[in-house]
């Protein structure tokens, strides 16, 4: 198995933990443990009560079953627990695809969203979106990159980095394409319960079509990438096993204090992403502002949904050095768009309470 540097993960160890602002995260305002025991009462005599001891691969029945309330048609049994998104895109792809293969990846992604599906010896074709269409959801180019043996296809709805929501019409027509060919509908959701209009928000795509999987996570909606657990859900009973047997040889189980505080967390959600969405939508005008001040740097589609945007930088062809010049000198921290093989562009992040002062000190900057 080759596997590609894995840029953004490289240019965040050179500087996620040493910038003062992460003006550029994709997760939300994180929270304290015990702001999550606070939720519950007894959570925290739980957790000191609770033995270290190995747990069940498939996860806690309690988280399943505080996950599986996420969903319509989803039961406890239709979940499987991984260490964080990234395990299950590993699994998800290793376990449902082999070399020769045929699937197609919604780009720009995340990076592991395409190079872990190459990783597996398939054959990939990019649905790729284009800023200058206002990133909108192409169809007739994705039924160009479909092939009648097509075996999965990824998409990732609120989108990363875009921040941009698929219209419902596209889901179902996406779920249409998929069922005539039986092909695997892989959904990253991780985003999902942050649009900016609850209007907006779509089903789970595993409550849609038996041949979904739905991709969650602990680290955005809700603020607790520290735990370190996300999630697969699909009413497809056999791929979750396969997704199980391939667990086996990564993590094996997740670790008990993280899904005890998971399950607390989840059967509370809604307090958890009404915070990190009244966060977000109080900076979200002062990017507008921003956005509009500075038209002669920045051009952007507006995002959403999630705590990310994408604006193209005018007149640098990759913003890179741009980047590494904002942190050194003001400890900003921007994520270069050629992480995403977009290099004009730059990815922001406005889910952080420290907004304010990250902007004002990007604008000064700028002159």
């Amino acid at each position: 198995m080759h596997l590609a540097p894995f840029r953004i993960e490289q240019y965040y160890a050179r500087h996620e933990f040493t910038a003062r602002y992460m003006l550029s995260s994709s997760d939300a305002e994180s929270v304290a443990v015990a702001d999550v025991l606070a939720l519950e009462p007894g959570a925290a005599d739980r957790l000191f009560a609770l033995r270290l001891g190995y747990t069940e691969s498939p996860g806690a029945p309690e988280l399943r079953a505080a996950i599986a309330m996420i969903y319509e048609r989803i039961a406890p049994e239709d979940v499987v627990v991984c260490a964080a998104a990234e395990e299950a895109i590993f699994a998800a792809y290793h376990a449902l695809l082999q070399p020769g293969d045929h699937a197609v990846v919604e780009t720009p992604c995340y990076e592991s969203a395409l190079e872990l599906a190459r990783s597996t010896g398939a054959d990939v074709t990019e649905w790729r979106r284009s800023f200058a269409d206002g990133w909108a959801h192409d169809l007739d180019a994705l039924e160009r990159a479909l092939r009648p043996h097509t075996r999965l296809v990824y998409v990732n709805t609120p989108h990363n980095p875009t921040g941009t929501s698929m219209p419902r019409s596209v889901l179902d027509r996406i779920v249409e394409l998929c069922a005539e060919r039986g092909a695997w509908l892989f959904c990253d959701e991780v985003y999902r319960e942050l649009e900016h209009d609850p209007a907006q928000r779509l089903p789970g795509a595993c409550d849609l079509y038996d041949r979904a999987l739905s991709l969650g996570s602990l680290s955005k909606t809700y603020g607790l990438p520290g735990l370190r657990l996300g999630w697969l859900a699909s009413c497809d009973r056999d791929a979750l096993r396969r997704i199980i047997d391939l667990k086996h040889y990564t993590t094996i189980c997740s670790s008990a204090p993280s899904e005890l505080l998971a399950t607390v967390a989840l059967r509370h959600r809604d307090v958890l992403a009404d915070r990190n969405r009244s966060i977000v939508a109080a900076n979200l005008p002062l990017l507008d502002a921003f956005f509009e001040r500075r038209g002669d740097r920045f051009a952007w589609v507006r995002p959403s949904a999630g705590p990310i945007g994408f604006p193209r930088v005018h007149g640098v062809d990759e913003t890179a050095a741009l980047c590494e010049r904002l942190v050194a000198e003001t400890g900003v921290l921007l994520l270069p768009g050629g992480v995403y093989d977009e290099p004009g562009h730059v990815r922001v992040g406005f889910g952080r309470a420290n907004l304010p002062e990250a902007l004002a000190l990007l604008d000064g900057w700028l002159g």
